[in-house]
């Protein structure tokens, strides 16, 4: 196959897959997800069934995608980037997470999606912080996968534990809150030996 070729397949991939995320957010806001179908999701996207099972294994596979380009664009418009420097990005990420989920909260105060998002954010979270401390690291001897894993399981269980809450404050001092105390599991990275 030529890379002419690959290319083209690539970017009729992109967009099939695209096309199938843009249908499923428009159900979405017509219908309960559990009410939506593949055969659904296919119709409104103008493709078939076999199409849609080329690019994801079932509906909850398209949602997590949906939400985890959905999560890393807001993150992109807000510029967030996490390089371990500081803690304003740390919170930046909190806000983007609070954000988000209060986006996916319908108007009756209910979060029917929230359990099948919460892997794809996670996922995002985690992501950024794995790159952000791969990027600035001087020891190939620390746990950098498991810290970021564990931070950014931290992070979102922090934010969904913070939004059950009556009295909660406002966001920023969540944001605050979270970082004072992820701070020092990411610094681990520099210090891999602190652990003993």
């Amino acid at each position: 196959m030529t890379h002419e070729t690959e290319s083209s397949l690539d970017r009729r991939s992109r967009r099939s897959r695209k096309m199938l995320q843009t249908a499923l957010d428009k159900l979405l806001q017509k219908k309960e997800f559990e009410q939506i179908t593949v055969q659904d999701i296919a119709e409104e996207a103008e493709l078939n069934r076999a199409t849609f099972y080329d690019h994801y294994g079932d509906k909850y596979c398209l949602l997590e995608s949906l939400v985890g380009d959905r999560f890393q664009e807001l993150l992109a418009e807000r510029h967030v980037r996490f390089d371990n420097t500081c803690a304003s990005a740390l919170q930046a990420m909190v806000l983007a997470v609070n954000d988000y989920l209060t986006k996916l909260q319908g108007p009756d105060g209910k979060r029917p999606l929230e359990p099948h998002t919460e892997r794809a954010i996670i996922a995002v979270v985690r992501r950024i912080l794995l790159d952000g401390l791969k990027k600035h690291l001087p020891s190939t001897e620390a746990p950098t996968e498991m810290i970021a894993a564990a931070a950014s399981w931290s992070l979102y269980g922090m934010v969904k534990e913070w939004r059950r809450m009556a009295d909660r404050g406002k966001p920023e001092e969540m944001a605050d809150t979270v970082a004072i105390l992820l701070t020092p599991m990411l610094r681990l990275v520099y210090d891999p030996e602190s652990l003993d």
